[in-house]
């Protein structure tokens, strides 16, 4: 069923699917690991390049590879699956990784450092401090009480005229600490009443549309 892996390479790569060419560090694919787990599950093609074409898994070594960053570079371990294809007389692995809720899962950076890891698109970005905390309220699975001040109303009014906010502009235009700037972020993440976009060079906070339609 080669037809299965010629689909796959096809949808190019995404939030939940990546290229690998080939494994040779297992602190590098834990990163990826750990970002699809975080996220939203995803698969990794071991054996094909980044343009789409399959060169094939060169060594047993790889499987070993990806099942060592599971278990030794990623905090806690990460369960996946693997299937091995035989496309064109090449040999491709389909290394399936579940969104889990035993994270959030970490990985050493390039210098060793342990760090979260998300899927944006084709990308793994580091998790930043205000969305570690929306994960951390959302697993108690309390309610929060939120006071609307004029700190929420200068969030809300700002969003509203100029469609998004940076957590930098939000300190500058309350006049508040970081540590408060980033408590009524969270809050309003929540609640469902703001969403979080991170990209590769910022991070924004929109009014979440659901809301926008009541």
């Amino acid at each position: 069923m080669s037809s299965h892996i010629r689909k796959l390479i096809r949808e190019g790569e995404h939030q939940q699917l990546d290229f690998k060419f080939e494994i040779s560090d297992s602190k590098k694919i834990a990163r990826s690991l750990a970002a699809f787990a975080n996220t939203d599950g995803g698969k990794l093609l071991v054996g094909v390049k980044d343009n789409g074409a399959i060169a094939g898994v060169r060594s047993d070594e790889e499987f070993y590879m990806v099942e060592a960053a599971a278990q030794m570079y990623c905090k806690p371990e990460i369960e996946f699956s693997m299937k091995e294809w035989t496309v064109d007389g090449k040999t491709v692995l389909e290394i399936d990784i579940p969104k889990s809720p035993d994270g959030p899962f970490s990985a050493p950076d390039k210098d060793g450092k342990w760090k979260v890891y998300i899927r944006v698109k084709d990308q793994n970005l580091l998790a930043n401090t205000v969305l570690l905390s929306v994960w951390r309220l959302q697993k108690r699975k309390k309610g929060i009480t939120i006071r609307y001040t004029d700190k929420e109303k200068i969030l809300l009014d700002f969003i509203d005229k100029n469609g998004a906010v940076t957590l930098s502009k939000f300190r500058k235009i309350a006049g508040i600490s970081r540590k408060v700037a980033e408590k009524v972020l969270v809050d309003l993440i929540v609640l469902r009443i703001i969403n979080m976009e991170i990209t590769e060079k910022a991070v924004y906070y929109h009014i979440n549309p659901d809301v926008e339609k009541e």
